[in-house]
């Protein structure tokens, strides 16, 4: 009796309403036909109009929620049941948007509302018909997924084994049934291949990630590395070329395209497109492509895999490519989802009749969707590439919502792109949790096998690729230490003269030593005035000359280009040897950062150094003297060197008679010398042979002669540097050899002071640490990985390791989860629980 006042006062609330209701109808027509133009209606309207549509809009959503959640009197619920039928017979065709509200009806809402206030039932400030039971249910169901999905993919990376393997939600259906636009409408995005002809030809492993705290909508290739692309047409054309990467001739194949989608519009769900099945092989395909395409979904629809049948409304369930497929697999329906798509191109009541179906019944049931944009909204929709799944869902709620009869509550039949997401959801979080204890049995058992093979070949010997790097890379620094400690001052100036000794008697056999061999038409043999030349006279302008040309050339060769260049090529080669005797020499990455880092420093310190070189030794360009000390240096300097080009030309000699014979090779000398002194006169060069002997073997009597008369000269020339003559430099143009050296001796002490300064002190300490941002700070977490898996013993030692750490991390993780999920159970036990105590006390209450 209490209650009655509260009644008759709603009752005078909701007639004060109606009237305000039908002073505002003009406006609300008008904000109807605004509605259907943009979902996205500002603020043009004016405010009569915007004040008529908040009304309504809140007599709408009062009586929406007081329906479901009051208990009304019975004369009431027969008034609001006459006006509920009247409305139903006023709803459009498929597709289109309800009407307005009759003015009863909105009236009667706006009572209801009031009259569920006044009754004690407060309204949700959300459009949320679902109990706290169940929002809690749901976000805990969210959550339990969202880890489930995170072992998957950690278990992916583990191995192979099915026994390892959490199911996902596998797609399939014939070409054109709809199966892009339900998963672009799960996701809200267009983001699949499309194309006339067949685009989708790998597998498309789809994982979805709710991420509320994320900034933007975004999808990654883990595969590819291509980062975060926050613009789905470019994953769409991304999918489009691996895909279309596949070979005409072989159509299809079975290595997947792994792609992940963070959204906040997204569930947590992990989901296998597959291309779809045709029923004719095009000309252009392979005879095989039809055989190919069922294989491929055979293998991805067995257990644990859900299974997300798809066919078109407009299709005899009898003729669905999908279910018979599915059957196949799962006769009894138990993990088969049957989605029905293109409802409305059907009659309301035979689009029941199929999601009702009992020839074909599935354990999980069959969803009917509408995944079509509104022709209103598709423009807008690409203007603002906004979320696709809203624009479908209102545009489902505008259909299904206009046949109350066939898919109203009383039906019992799922409907709604949204209603597909939540038992998608539930599916596959029950699937992922049943599936948990055999998975974590078999986890125990592979954790078993990689412990003791760790164990037992490894000797619980820890190793990361961080860790091998490092210690490859101390290692590689300690060799270069002890080289770097060997090769000094002492080992430049040796390698320089040496260098410079050479190029002394490149220059003495150039000016002094050869005798004029050309072939052998060539004119007879003269006497060498080399043997002359101990009895020249000593004001001779012509030994003078010969020898400060000789000087000149020999300092004006560019000794600074030349020293810093034998230094430079000697510590490179010095640098491959290291890398050859370390472990860097099975690691391709490493063994090219290593000689860059070498060859970087040598640059940039080349041109300073032989410039600053070359400036050092200008004084000896123009003016040398010799002190006695030197001279009897470069004396014996001088002869060891003599008596070195003496042996490489008496063991060349032997190599000739060796592979010629000495008897033939005497018998084609003695006729080119015969030759040469003009005693046997030829007709032509001799090109094709001459005297019996072939070309071949007249090329080798000259080499014969040359070298005979080499090692001739050089044994004069050693007596002559030997004698009383070329003891004092003051005879320096007898001795030519002896003032050559003293020269070269100069040129090497001044070099190597500047090129210990400026090359190799610069190159010993830069070179460490040019190493440590090559091959340290500068390589990323994937670099320093592939390193050390160029090793294949490294490679299978990180593997052990790594299956070892990720079976303990992911059993870790299922136990949390069963923990997790334990308190879910009781949280929602307790909230049923409280639920009911708190409906109790409503209904005492009332009484």
């Amino acid at each position: 009796m209490a209650r009655l006042p509260a009644l008759f006062g709603a009752s005078m609330i909701a007639g004060l309403a109606y009237l305000q209701y039908q002073a505002a109808q003009a406006g609300n027509y008008a904000m109807d036909i605004f509605r259907r133009a943009s979902d996205t209606a500002s603020a043009s309207a004016s405010s009569i109009f915007q004040g008529g549509r908040g009304i309504a809009e809140q007599i709408s959503l009062g009586w929406d929620k007081t329906k479901d959640e009051t208990q009304l009197p019975e004369w009431l619920q027969k008034i609001l049941r006459l006006d509920e039928e009247s409305h139903s017979h006023g709803q459009g065709g498929p597709g289109g948007e309800p009407p307005n509200q009759s003015r009863a009806g909105a009236a009667v809402a706006g009572a209801a509302a009031t009259t569920g206030a006044a009754f004690g039932y407060e309204q949700s400030p959300e459009e949320d018909d679902r109990s706290h039971e169940q929002i809690a249910r749901d976000d805990q169901m969210m959550m339990l997924t969202k880890k489930m999905i995170e072992i998957r993919s950690i278990l992916q990376g583990v191995g192979q084994s099915e026994a390892l393997t959490l199911p996902s939600i596998v797609v399939i259906g014939s070409q054109s049934s709809g199966k892009s636009s339900v998963l672009e409408a799960i996701v809200g995005h267009e983001f699949l291949p499309k194309g006339s002809n067949m685009v989708t030809r790998r597998p498309i492993e789809l994982t979805l990630v709710n991420s509320p705290d994320a900034k933007a909508e975004y999808g990654e290739f883990p595969a590819l590395g291509l980062g975060k692309i926050t613009d789905f047409s470019q994953i769409q054309k991304t999918l489009t070329d691996l895909n279309l990467a596949v070979p005409v001739e072989k159509c299809v194949t079975d290595d997947p395209i792994q792609l992940w989608i963070y959204s906040p519009n997204v569930p947590d769900l992990s989901l296998i497109d597959l291309p779809g099945y045709i029923q004719v092989v095009g000309e252009d395909q392979p005879a095989e492509l039809k055989q190919k395409i069922l294989d491929l979904c055979d293998r991805y629809i067995q257990p644990p895999n859900v299974i997300l049948a798809i066919s078109a409304a407009d299709v005899d369930l009898a003729n669905s490519t999908a279910l018979r497929a599915s059957r196949r697999v799962d006769p009894r329906g138990e993990r088969t989802i049957g989605v029905i798509t293109k409802m409305d191109l059907v009659d309301p009541r035979r689009g029941a009749e199929i999601l009702a179906d009992k020839r074909y019944p599935l354990r999980l049931g069959y969803v009917g969707v509408v995944c079509k944009i509104p022709q209103s909204a598709s423009g807008l929709f690409a203007r603002s590439r906004g979320n696709l799944t809203n624009i479908i869902t209102k545009n489902e709620n505008a259909y299904f919502s206009s046949h109350p009869l066939e898919y109203g509550p009383e039906s019992d039949l799922a409907v709604g792109t949204s209603t597909l997401r939540k038992k998608l959801m539930h599916v596959l979080e029950q699937r992922m949790a049943s599936s948990l204890a055999g998975t974590r049995d078999a986890i125990i058992q592979e954790l078993e096998e990689a412990t003791y093979e760790f164990k037992v070949q490894y000797n619980e010997r820890p190793l990361s690729a961080e860790s091998y790097l490092a210690e490859n890379l101390d290692s590689f620094k300690h060799s270069f230490k002890e080289f770097s400690e060997a090769f000094g001052r002492p080992q430049v100036r040796e390698m320089l003269k040496e260098t410079l000794e050479q190029r002394v008697m490149d220059l003495l056999a150039k000016r002094y030593w050869n005798q004029p061999i050309a072939d052998l038409t060539s004119v007879p043999y003269e006497a060498y005035a080399l043997a002359d030349l101990p009895k020249a006279d000593p004001n001779s302008l012509y030994w003078q000359r010969k020898l400060d040309a000789s000087t000149s050339e020999l300092t004006k060769l560019g000794i600074g280009r030349l020293a810093t260049t034998v230094v430079a090529n000697e510590l490179q080669s010095q640098i491959d040897r290291l890398i050859a005797s370390s472990t860097f020499s099975s690691h391709p990455y490493a063994h090219s950062a290593i000689r860059e880092a070498a060859a970087n420093i040598l640059n940039e310190r080349f041109y300073s150094t032989s410039d600053q070189v070359e400036n050092c030794i200008k004084p000896y360009k123009f003016e040398i003297e010799v002190e006695d000390n030197e001279w009897i240096k470069g004396r014996e300097s001088v002869a060891k060197v003599m008596k070195k080009e003496l042996r490489a030309c008496e063991g060349a000699q032997k190599q000739l008679e060796g592979g010629v014979g000495k008897r033939k090779l005497n018998d084609v000398t003695t006729f080119v010398d015969r030759v040469r002194r003009g005693e046997i006169v030829l007709e032509g060069d001799g090109a094709s042979g001459a005297g019996g002997f072939s070309s071949a073997l007249l090329q080798q009597g000259r080499e014969a002669v040359f070298l005979r008369d080499r090692a001739e000269t050089l044994k004069m020339r050693l007596l002559a540097v030997r004698s009383r003559q070329c003891a004092s430099p003051t005879n320096k143009y007898y001795c030519p050899e002896v003032f050559l050296d003293v020269v070269a001796d100069k040129l090497t002490s001044t070099a190597v002071l500047f090129l210990n300064v400026e090359l190799l002190s610069e190159f010993y300490y830069n070179f460490p640490r040019e190493l440590d941002v090559r091959l340290g700070r500068h390589l990323s977490e994937a670099e320093v990985e592939r390193f050390a898996r160029e090793d294949p013993k490294v490679r299978k030692h990180l593997d052990v390791i790594r299956r070892k750490e990720m079976l303990e991390m992911v059993l870790q993780k299922i136990e949390s989860l069963r923990q997790l999920e334990g308190r879910a159970k009781a949280s929602v036990a307790a909230e049923r629980t409280a639920s009911a105590a708190k409906q109790r006390s409503k209904g005492w209450s009332i009484f």
